[in-house]
């Protein structure tokens, strides 16, 4: 299991590395990839090019690779958290409601709390107590008599989306100002076209010091899939361990789409994968899910860019169109919804 999944790894980190080349590299200026690499290694060692491409590859695409690799990566392992939480493969930030909810809470900033929102954190706080409630209110009312099903989470999933976009729209209606109006499409849709190097340092720190944290739980959440019983007989008080680590799964969630927007199935299709990979076992599947999900959103994102030249389609459209079917693929190859315990 060790080398299949270091193997595994090995791999993906050669796909996110030729990912990210090709992300620098191709646009509405295309730039050869041997130059992106020149530029790059010469960016790296401190003496920094100049010039035209230069510029394009450090200033415009770097950031946004960047932020794409941290964003996936994050959304990736907090889908193969959840799914493990609520004992469901079908689980996932957006199909949850966490991501909406993180949505509505940073849009409210923007158009009602603009002083809030000078101050930098105003947006990050208000999409975590978006992410956390959605993740509650979705929880609550798809466990009822300490059973949960697939059917009951999905519906309870769709209510609380449907309740946030119905605000959105409101604030949307609500927006004084056109600057206003982009930037709610923008949390609606998703996208990384606005990544800049000042605003790397939070999602990064957010995705580093959560996954570590999350990683050093693997085996309380490998008791998990055992069942409620057998968490309970090795000594894992489900109720505060849950509790916790839906918070702490909230806050990078928050996080991510303070700074990308909605992007949605990423956190529902790539666990799956990884999990077909390496197994179940979250100490080889968080990694994995990382990489994973870095490589698959770098790629979702230059689509997105190349697809309709000089147009440029929201990521969170291109991992919808994928992700969609590949929902409804996993939803009848689940057949009947099983109670779970929770």
């Amino acid at each position: 299991m060790r080398l299949r999944t270091g193997a595994v790894l090995a791999v993906l980190t050669a796909a996110l590395a030729v990912s990210a080349i090709a992300g620098l590299a191709l646009g509405p200026v295309r730039i050869a990839p041997g130059r992106v690499v020149d530029i790059v290694i010469g960016g790296l060692s401190g003496d920094r090019p100049t010039g035209a491409f230069a510029s394009i590859v450090w200033d415009v695409r770097m950031p946004r690779i960047l932020l794409g690799a941290v964003v996936g990566a994050g959304l990736a392992v907090a889908g193969t958290v959840l799914q493990a939480l609520v004992r469901n493969q079908l689980a996932d930030p957006f199909l949850l409601g966490a991501s909406s909810g993180a949505s509505a809470g940073a849009v409210l900033v923007i158009v009602f709390g603009s002083a809030a929102a000078g101050f930098g954190m105003g947006v990050p706080l208000a999409a975590f107590a978006g992410s956390l409630a959605a993740l509650v209110a979705v929880y609550a009312m798809a466990r009822r008599g300490g059973t949960m099903t697939t059917g009951r989470l999905i519906l309870a999933g769709v209510a609380v989306q449907y309740i946030l976009s119905a605000l959105t729209s409101l604030v949307l209606v609500l927006a004084a100002h056109p600057d206003q109006l982009r930037s709610v499409l923008f949390w609606t849709l998703g996208g990384l076209g606005g990544a800049r190097w000042d605003e790397l340092a939070l999602p990064t720190v957010a995705l580093l010091a959560g996954g570590a944290l999350l990683l050093t739980l693997a085996r309380p959440l490998d008791l998990l899939l055992a069942g409620e019983e057998g968490a309970h007989t090795l000594g894992l008080d489900t109720g505060r361990f849950r509790a916790a680590v839906f918070v702490l799964t909230s806050l990078v969630i928050g996080v991510l789409v303070a700074c990308s927007g909605a992007i949605g199935f990423v956190g529902l299709m790539v666990p799956h994968a990884a999990r077909m990979a390496v197994g179940a076992g979250h100490r080889a599947l968080l990694p994995v899910a990382a990489l994973g999900g870095a490589v698959f959103l770098l790629l979702a994102d230059l689509i997105a860019r190349t697809a309709a030249a000089p147009e440029e389609i929201p990521v969170g459209v291109v991992t919808a169109l994928v992700g969609g079917p590949f929902f409804l693929w996993m939803l009848r190859r689940a057949g009947r919804t099983e109670g779970v315990t929770g």
